[in-house]
């Protein structure tokens, strides 16, 4: 019925990888195929759309995809250098930092850019687009005038200036878009991904 919000990605890897970009970075798997690992939240999920994508832009093989049941646990086995690198939504790697691990020994995670719905950075060296997003989605069969009743109102509370304040606590912006708009966002997506999950193989368990 309507788009809520949507919130920026985060390519975040270990400080050991040594590099200080994303293009640093497609440089480093393209010279050691298949060497390095990364973490997702989940087989099918977007970080494990994200990762994929970027493998396929970069044109190199990441040994092995390490599904966690957490952004928390993801964060953090990125940390301890078991999978090196991850993509993320912006606000688990905030709230990582959140809780006292800023100025601890027990953070050790470096992020390089983030990945959004708008002009990706220039001198990035791939131009991935995994900005996550909710949405209200309706039964089939509801009618028309309830869907748009409830698009109408959401998208106006969604906008109003206290949901702002305490959605760009969490590094999310806004959208409330029509049902056709929505509509739209979710053909893009099918036609985003649906290349990386066939090259990729991806399966769900």
């Amino acid at each position: 019925m309507t788009q809520l919000v949507t919130q920026p990605s985060v390519l975040a890897i270990n400080p050991a990888l040594g590099v200080a970009s994303v293009a640093d970075l497609v440089a480093l798997l393209k010279n050691n195929p298949a060497k390095y690992n990364f973490a997702s939240i989940g087989n099918g999920s977007l970080s494990h759309l994200a990762m994929e994508a970027i493998a396929i832009k970069a044109d190199a093989q990441l040994m092995m995809h390490v599904p966690y049941n957490s952004s928390p646990q993801a964060i953090a086995a990125v940390i301890r250098s078991d999978p090196q690198i991850t993509c993320l939504p912006a606000i688990c790697y905030t709230a990582s930092r959140s809780r006292g691990c800023q100025n601890s020994r027990c953070f050790r995670c470096q992020t390089l850019t983030l990945f959004a719905g708008r002009a990706y950075p220039e001198g990035a060296g791939i131009d991935v687009e995994a900005d996550a997003w909710n949405g209200l989605i309706a039964p089939g069969g509801t009618p028309k005038p309830n869907i748009d009743k409830i698009s109408s109102d959401g998208a106006e509370i969604i906008k109003q200036p206290a949901w702002r304040e305490k959605l760009a606590a969490q590094l999310m912006e806004p959208v409330g878009s029509s049902p056709e708009e929505l509509r739209a966002r979710m053909d893009g997506e099918i036609a985003r991904w649906a290349p990386v999950i066939k090259a990729a193989n991806i399966k769900l368990n």
